[in-house]
């Protein structure tokens, strides 16, 4: 039981359970960020260049709670018990979703441009070489040395 403990333990403060926790927790204060921005900057200009529209009181009552009574809003809608479709709600969910989906194709970007910056590129091939008698530089190809006319291998 010890041994299952401190493996336990080697698990959990490992770098990377450690590094995802920070990302768990890090992605949840931008999720919120994000469904602000959504919410509250850039649906109401959205529904006011489609004519007023309130994204999140778009509703279909499938069966109504009081059949005789309109509903102004989704929350009436709600508190009267009735049973809706909230479109009004998934299409601000869509939009939040698509603006997470390309800030983290953003900083996913940025950290591929770092990282390739760190990358060393590689050596060209040589194309010389030296002749192992008279140190003379000759084509990589070179079976004979034009200086000394030495036999190469």
């Amino acid at each position: 039981m010890k041994k299952f403990f401190e493996e336990f333990k080697a698990f959990a403060v490992k770098g990377n359970v450690v590094d995802l926790a920070i990302a768990v927790v890090m992605g949840g204060a931008f999720g919120t960020i994000v469904n602000s921005l959504v919410t509250d900057i850039i649906m109401p200009p959205i529904g006011l260049l489609l004519g007023g529209v309130d994204f999140s009181n778009l509703f279909l009552i499938i069966k109504a709670g009081d059949p005789a009574a309109p509903y102004a809003s989704l929350a009436d809608a709600q508190a009267a018990g009735a049973v809706s479709l909230n479109y009004g709600v998934f299409l601000s969910n869509i939009i939040t979703f698509l603006i997470v989906a390309f800030a983290m194709f953003l900083i996913i970007k940025g950290m591929n441009k770092l990282n390739k910056k760190g990358e060393e590129t590689p050596a060209p091939a040589p194309t010389t070489k030296k002749c192992p008698f008279c140190f003379t530089e000759i084509p990589i190809e070179a079976t004979r040395c034009p200086n000394c006319t030495s036999q190469l291998d």
